[in-house]
């Protein structure tokens, strides 16, 4: 299996090359071409309990695509959004935290599950909520996709280091972490106004953009209809 990536711009796309027998899973709604040669089905996301969990916690589908090359051939993946592609090489010494929506394709002996972040503030956040991410797991590469460009931040545990939880994409585990908000920020819901808080060694990847910033300035372009007072 090769991967070639187009370019490294929020508008590039991934090239998968499999040999017969290989396969990949790719995340619904992001395959962009193939041969004729690789079949493409859709299955349930590591089974029907799993897949509840990764969709429902984790912000991931349901369902997944798998691609599976019949002989030599080519398949293209590329986010459903503008931003950049990332591949990470995961094993068992280098597993990563993703946050969700990240998540865009992956080798079949890459796996993920849902898991609930580290959180302080219980009372603010409810007893049963809170916010999930994926952790992966297996070996192999695992594709992730950002919001406009990805910056690989490397820390070397000398100081705590902040990062906006919406530009957060994924970090490394053996990085320690925690969620706050951020003080002086007010009726924040969820994703707003927090930080992620890491300590530690290891690398964290971020987005340039906030999605949920560039949507409120969308709002105020969007011509809504007006309601009849009558």
């Amino acid at each position: 299996m090769k991967i070639v990536q187009t370019s490294s711009t929020s508008a590039s796309l991934v090239e998968f090359q499999l040999e017969r027998g290989e396969s990949i899973r790719i995340e619904p709604g992001c395959m962009v071409y193939k041969d004729g040669c690789i079949n493409l089905e859709g299955k349930v996301n590591g089974g029907f309990f799993a897949a509840i969990g990764k969709a429902f916690l984790g912000g991931e589908s349901f369902f997944t695509s798998v691609a599976t090359a019949k002989s030599s051939g080519r398949v293209a993946v590329a986010p459903k959004g503008f931003g950049n592609i990332k591949v990470l090489n995961v094993s068992s010494g280098n597993q990563w935290y993703i946050n969700d929506g990240a998540f865009l394709a992956c080798n079949t002996s890459v796996d993920y599950t849902s898991t609930r972040q580290k959180r302080l503030l219980n009372s603010i956040l409810g007893g049963t909520g809170g916010f999930f991410i994926l952790k992966s797991k297996g070996e192999g590469e695992l594709l992730v996709n950002g919001f406009g460009d990805l910056i690989e931040i490397e820390l070397d545990g000398s100081q705590s280091f902040q990062i906006d939880n919406g530009h957060v994409v994924c970090w490394q585990e053996t990085l320690d972490y925690r969620l706050e908000i951020a003080s002086g920020l007010f009726g924040f819901k969820s994703g707003e106004g927090l930080l992620n808080t890491f300590k530690g060694k290891g690398k964290v990847i971020i987005q340039t953009r906030n999605i949920q910033s560039f949507v409120d300035i969308l709002v105020d372009y969007i011509p809504f209809p007006k309601q009849d007072k009558n």
